[in-house]
């Protein structure tokens, strides 16, 4: 069972930046395929963002992007801290939302069935 814990949500102007961070339970956090998704009320689960998952303790697989996101976010993981980050600069009133982390073992995609594991999320909200 891996336990998420997500933080660095808040409230900021648009045009500015954030850093979420997730921090994984665990000590093979490099094996997990880890994903960004978003949720505002009334909606479903929106993907954001996927970093892969490497076989190696010190690596990373490779990064997607939704559409939305590309150019303003970036997604990175520190393995020796068991973390995933989400960099979100260029900051929109349309990206207020719940940030959530999900991780899925040797996973991979944009679905939320792709991922086995959720955080319970972090509230950004971008004023006009």
């Amino acid at each position: 069972q891996v336990q998420l814990v997500e933080s660095g949500g808040g409230l900021v102007q648009a045009g500015a930046s954030l850093r979420l961070s997730c921090t994984a339970s665990g000590r093979t956090f490099n094996r997990y395929n880890m994903g960004w998704f978003r949720q505002t009320p009334g909606k479903e689960r929106e993907f954001v963002a996927a970093v892969g998952w490497s076989r190696v303790s010190w690596g990373t697989g490779s990064t997607s992007y939704a559409d939305s996101v590309k150019g303003r976010f970036t997604i990175s993981r520190d393995n020796s801290k068991n973390t995933v980050y989400l960099q979100m600069n260029s900051l929109r009133p349309e990206d207020t939302a719940v940030y959530h982390c999900a991780a899925r073992e040797f996973g991979s995609g944009s679905r939320e069935s792709d991922y086995d594991y959720w955080g319970r999320g972090t509230q950004v909200t971008v004023s006009s």
